[in-house]
C-alpha cells in the first residue's frame, strides 16, 4: 500500500500540512523540521503522487523540446540531457521535430499543442531573427536555444558561437596550420545575418586576422546542408577546384567526418597533409578513424539551463522575470585529426581538452 502524507506525519510527529511543505518544497518550515521530516520520508520510501499534484497546480507535467532533426546527434544528444533534467522535476518530454520548416516552427511557437504541455523548450532554425524577435503572447513558457536571436521575447541559451569557431581556428594555428580552410558556409541559408554559419565564418575570420593571415574565399567551402554527404561535397569540390588546405575548420562534426572520408578518399592523410576539426563533440568524434578534434559545447549545463528556466516560471510561484540571455560555456578537445595519434587519446577516446569558456 502506498505511503500517505498522514501515515508520514504520524510517524514525524508533525501535521499532514507541514509535511506537505516538505514535500513540495516550500521555504516556511525550520531546519530541524524539515530535516526531521524528511527522514522519515526518506525511512518510509515515500514516493509523491506526481499526477495529483500536477493536477492541483493546474498542470499536465509534461513539457516539449522541439528540434530540428532528430537523426542529428548533436540534438539527439541534447534531448537526452533535457531529459534528465526534466526528471528531476517529474516532467515528462515531448520531442517535436520541426525539419527545419519555417511553417512547422511557427506551429510551435503559436501554440497548436500547448494544451498538452506546461512549457516549450525550442531550438528554431527556418524562422527568421525578426520573427522569433517579434512580440508574442506565449501561452506557456518558452525558452529558445541557438543563435537565432538575443534580447528576445522569451529566455535564450546558447554558446558564443564566434568565440567557438575562434577557438576552433587558433587551435589550428597554433598547430603551425597557415591555410586553414572552412566547410559550412551558407550563401542562401536560412540563417540569414544571425545565423550559426555566419557567426562561425566570423570567428574564422577573427581568428586568421589576429595570425596575420587573410581569409582566402578559394578555401571556403559552400554547403546546403550540415550533414555528413554536404561535408563530403564541399571538401571534394575545394580540392577539385584547386585548394591545398592544409586544414579544414568545419562548422559541425556531422560536416567534419563527410570531410574525414572526403580526404582519404583523395589520398590524404589527416592530420599529417589536412588537419581536421569540427563543433559539437558528438559522440561519433571519440570513435572515427581518425578521432575528430572538436569544439565542445557544454549540452548537459545547456540542457539543465533551459529546464531551470521553465521550472522558475512554471513553479507555485509563478515568477515571471524579464527574458534573460545565458551563454554556456564549451571547450576545444584535440584527438587525432588535429594532433596525431600519439597526443590525442592518451587516456582513451576521450581527447585532450583545451581551456573551457
Amino acid at each position: 500500500m502506498p505511503v500517505r502524507l498522514k501515515d508520514v506525519a504520524a510517524r514525524a510527529g508533525v501535521s499532514v500540512k507541514t509535511v506537505s511543505n516538505v514535500v513540495n518544497g516550500y521555504v516556511h518550515v525550520s531546519g530541524d523540521t524539515r530535516a526531521r521530516v524528511q527522514a522519515v520520508l526518506d525511512e518510509m520510501g515515500y514516493r509523491p503522487n506526481v499526477t495529483a499534484r500536477n493536477l492541483r497546480a493546474g498542470r499536465v507535467g509534461v513539457i516539449a523540446l522541439a528540434v530540428p532533426e532528430l537523426d542529428n546527434p548533436y540534438f539527439a544528444e541534447l534531448a537526452g540531457h533535457v531529459m534528465e533534467a526534466a526528471e528531476e522535476h517529474g516532467w515528462t518530454v515531448l520531442v517535436d521535430q520541426t525539419d527545419g520548416r519555417a511553417e512547422r516552427e511557427r506551429d510551435v511557437l503559436a501554440g497548436f499543442r500547448h494544451h498538452l504541455i506546461d512549457g516549450l523548450i525550442m531550438s528554431p532554425f527556418a524562422l527568421t531573427a525578426e520573427e522569433l524577435a517579434a512580440p508574442a503572447d506565449h501561452t506557456v513558457p518558452v525558452v529558445l536555444l541557438g543563435e537565432k536571436v538575443w534580447d528576445g521575447p522569451a529566455d535564450h541559451v546558447a554558446i558564443d558561437n564566434v568565440a567557438a569557431a575562434r577557438a576552433a581556428t587558433e587551435h589550428l594555428l597554433a598547430l603551425g596550420r597557415r591555410r586553414v580552410a572552412l566547410v559550412g558556409h551558407q550563401v542562401d541559408g536560412p540563417g540569414g545575418d544571425s545565423g550559426v554559419a555566419r557567426l562561425r565564418r566570423r570567428g574564422w575570420e577573427l581568428a586568421l586576422a589576429e595570425a596575420g593571415l587573410q581569409p582566402d574565399e578559394a578555401l571556403v567551402g559552400v554547403v546546403g546542408d550540415f550533414g555528413r554527404s554536404h561535408g563530403y561535397a564541399a571538401m571534394a569540390a575545394l580540392l577539385d577546384g584547386g585548394a591545398r588546405p592544409d586544414a579544414v575548420f568545419c562548422f559541425n562534426d556531422t560536416l567534419a567526418l563527410g570531410v574525414l572520408r572526403a580526404l582519404v578518399d583523395r589520398g590524404l592523410a589527416v592530420p599529417e597533409d589536412v588537419a581536421v576539426i569540427g563543433v559539437d563533440d558528438v559522440e561519433e568524434t571519440r570513435w572515427s578513424v581518425p578521432r575528430l578534434s572538436s569544439v565542445a559545447p557544454d549540452k548537459r549545463a545547456i540542457a539543465r539551463t533551459a529546464v531551470a528556466m521553465l521550472a522558475e516560471r512554471i513553479g507555485p510561484e509563478g515568477r515571471r522575470p524579464a527574458p534573460r540571455d545565458v551563454r554556456a560555456g564549451f571547450a576545444v578537445v584535440a584527438r587525432e585529426s588535429t594532433v596525431g595519434a600519439a597526443e590525442g587519446h592518451p587516456h582513451g577516446p576521450g581527447g585532450v581538452s583545451g581551456g573551457t569558456r
